[in-house]
């Protein structure tokens, strides 16, 4: 049975299939018809749009072969080595994140590298922040957040891009190529100013957070407070890292999570950024341990637990949401006390080797990141630059100073002087 695929009023190439509504692109280069089928209008649309056929130069004469042009694979088949070979490197929850980011990018998967210039990630750009400014985007998104830019997808290339240019597999055809992301199309990328949200809890909210938590969860919170980690890191805590002789804690394997529902799915052996993280335990860690080592199960390594079984990840942020709620604080999310915590080492510690050594990070940036609070600074700084002006007499009173005229008397002064010209003329 033969489909009649029917034309798309309004763009150009595009066919839909009126059976299974796919949408066919139809490309004519150098006298061959190029098809291709896809779910969406959109992607159908981008393909028509981005798609060339010179990857076919391998099939051009030998006489025709420029010895400066190199094939190069393509976005798609570089993404896939990549998750092959540098994966299995990283955390799991890094893959999922990373996999979610590239959906927009599959609109230039099928563009050899070399092929996608800062021209092509321009239109890209354009073509994207055109969709998430439509209305056709707008009535998809009911009682979602809105995407307010392109960063992560952005970064997410610029990842691809340097693995790209370090691998073996690819070195020789990318010797010469360079990044094709540049600073404007972060600017281009812009959609909507971004909500936001506190990320480091104060001590005092912290506090008044775990006040509204029940038991286990009250002492998770607190030990992941006090010991600024991740969520999952705590969960996935073994009794075998903990010494109460030597007062010590190590931060090893931690929970994963599956992403869709949030339910434990294993145990990684490493944190992860790989490293095992020495604690020390100070007075108030060793009261939550013994604690916790109250409700301790034969055959049951986890520190805590319900009934022997690992925390899920819906269940943690239910209870963090709903005091949270109770206390009527400004935060959201698990990981504020991680921030919470890497702040008031970086204010207490006087700099970021004291974020360094509580958070377990092995960079400045991230370091950085995690700790600085802008709103405190500002707050500080504000506050000292009035009191310098206080001090300098610039301030002291409200009043005129002597020397400056009032407008209205000025006016005065100003009709007065051209009488006076009027009548002496």
């Amino acid at each position: 049975m033969t489909i009649n695929y029917i034309k798309v009023n309004g763009y150009q190439g595009i066919y839909k299939n009126p059976l299974t509504g796919k949408y066919q692109a139809r490309k004519k280069i150098n006298g061959i018809i190029h098809k291709k089928t896809f779910n969406t209008l959109r992607d159908a649309s981008n393909w028509f749009k981005y798609f060339n056929d010179l990857n076919s130069i391998e099939d051009a004469p030998e006489e025709e072969h420029s010895p400066l042009i190199i094939k190069t694979s393509t976005l798609l088949t570089v993404w896939l080595e990549m998750q092959n070979k540098h994966f299995p490197l990283i955390a799991d929850s890094t893959k999922e994140i990373w996999l979610r980011r590239y959906i927009l990018l599959k609109q230039l998967e099928h563009l050899p590298m070399g092929e996608i210039t800062p021209s092509v990630i321009s239109s890209w750009v354009e073509t994207n922040v055109a969709y998430f400014k439509s209305d056709e985007y707008e009535q998809n998104q009911r009682g979602r957040a809105k995407r307010s830019n392109l960063d992560n997808e952005l970064n997410l290339f610029v990842t691809i891009f340097n693995w790209y240019k370090q691998s073996e597999t690819f070195e020789r055809e990318s010797l010469h190529l360079t990044c094709p992301i540049k600073t404007k199309h972060k600017k281009m990328g812009f959609i909507r100013v971004r909500q936001t949200s506190e990320r480091a809890i104060s001590v005092e909210d912290a506090f008044h957070f775990f006040n509204y938590l029940k038991p286990p969860y009250r002492d998770l919170a607190l030990f992941q407070y006090l010991t600024a980690s991740r969520v999952g890191e705590v969960a996935g805590l073994q009794w075998t890292r903990i010494n109460f002789e030597r007062r010590e804690i190590v931060i090893m394997e931690t929970c994963y999570w599956d992403m869709s529902n949030k339910v434990f799915k294993s145990l990684n052996p490493f944190p992860k950024n790989k490293t095992p993280r020495p604690v020390y335990m100070t007075d108030d860690l060793y009261e939550i341990l013994k604690r916790m080592e109250a409700h301790k199960i034969e055959g049951c390594n986890f520190v805590f637990h319900i009934e022997a079984r690992p925390l899920n990840y819906c269940t943690i942020q239910v209870n963090y949401r709903e005091a949270q709620r109770k206390a009527k604080l400004p935060y959201s999310g698990t990981h504020i006390l991680r921030h919470g915590m890497a702040t008031l080492a970086r204010k207490v510690g006087g700099g970021l080797d004291a974020v360094i050594a509580i958070t377990g990070h092995k960079d400045l940036k991230l370091a950085d990141h995690y700790s600085k609070n802008l709103g405190d600074l500002q707050k500080d700084v504000s506050i000292k630059i009035a009191n310098h002006l206080s001090l300098n007499g610039y301030l002291k009173s409200r009043e005129n100073p002597g020397n400056v005229v009032n407008l209205h008397q000025k006016k005065i002064q100003s009709s007065t002087v051209k009488t006076k010209k009027t009548s002496k003329l």
